[in-house]
């Protein structure tokens, strides 16, 4: 079965400044000649691995509400700068935008079940997928997306 993570994107204010940094650090990566697979480095492994590769994606919160996913490649560990083993999320570099989904702060990622997990904006008909964030944000929170 199929689950999710869920995550906050904290230092990001539009998908559009998520594509920009991604796309930078993959710059950087291929520029120092290092591999530039697209990851996010985290504390936990999930140990949920198997369901996650079963077509999961990371779900971004971006200022409090779920924009866009990320499908999951692979995970694979890694060790930070300080020594300390981590878990990278190796994701693909196509974000999906979802329908707009209202969430409070917590720490850390979660898991998030198929059912809880927004549909993609591709399916909630025509145009929704170029108005403005803030735009569907309202329309969301008004039951009108």
């Amino acid at each position: 079965m199929t689950v999710h993570l869920i995550k906050l994107c904290v230092g990001v204010d539009t998908v559009a400044e998520l594509v920009h940094w991604q796309s930078e650090r993959v710059a950087k990566l291929q520029a120092a000649g290092a591999d530039s697979t697209l990851y996010h480095r985290t504390r936990q492994t999930p140990r949920r691995a198997s369901e996650l590769l079963d077509g999961g994606s990371l779900y971004w919160v971006i200022k409090g509400v779920v924009q866009v996913r990320q499908r999951l490649t692979g995970l694979r560990a890694a060790t930070a700068d300080d020594g300390i083993a981590r878990c990278d999320l190796l994701l693909d570099a196509e974000l999906v935008a979802t329908r707009p989904q209202p969430r409070r702060p917590f720490q850390g990622w979660r898991y998030l079940d198929p059912d809880d997990a927004p549909p993609d904006l591709a399916g909630c008909g025509r145009g929704v997928e170029t108005m403005p964030a803030e735009l569907r944000a309202a329309l969301s929170e008004l039951g009108l997306l």
